[in-house]
């Protein structure tokens, strides 16, 4: 059935549609969550977002292992994944050397697009901005962004989220 990718600046929108088009799939839900919690801010954020989802979908909490998370869902359930963005930083300030991390990517991309039940993928689309003054940011900026390509050229459909709006992406060759 393959997956849709929704990306976006924050408070874009993203995650709202990412939860509208779960919700649509009428199929069970995994929600794996990349998210980890590590001062009050952050808390109140996920609990914020632990809010808006149902009841009875299942959260997985997953900030680094991602591929056996993926694995691990029920075949013909929706999986959604929020977000790349947190999962890329959470393995870039654990050390992982970018070529992990994007070989990691094309390992759960083709996990993720030969399944057979709906995915979800949520991202921030973080290299319009400015050029940031550090290594750390630019080096995250471009890991990302690869990240983003390999997840989203896999994609049936991508969408950047803008304002509360939506823009279908097309795949060009």
């Amino acid at each position: 059935m393959g997956f849709v990718m929704f990306t976006g600046g924050a408070r874009s929108g993203k995650s709202s549609l990412a939860l509208r088009c779960a919700a649509a799939c009428a199929v069970p839900v995994v929600f794996v969550a990349t998210g980890e919690a590590f001062d009050d801010e952050m808390r109140h954020r996920i609990s914020l977002h632990k809010a808006e989802r149902p009841s009875e979908w299942v959260t997985v909490e997953e900030p680094r292992e991602l591929l056996s998370a993926v694995e691990a869902v029920p075949a013909e359930s929706c999986v959604v994944i929020d977000c790349l963005s947190l999962w890329v930083s959470n393995l870039m300030l654990s050390d992982v050397e970018s070529t992990v991390i994007e070989a990691r990517a094309l390992a759960v991309v083709g996990v993720l697009a030969a399944r057979p039940g709906p995915g979800v993928v949520v991202t921030n689309e973080v290299g319009s901005g400015i050029v940031p003054d550090n290594a750390l940011a630019r080096g995250y900026r471009d890991v990302l962004g690869r990240v983003n390509a390999i997840f989203s050229l896999r994609a049936d459909n991508a969408y950047l989220a803008v304002m509360g709006r939506v823009i279908h992406l097309e795949q060009f060759s």
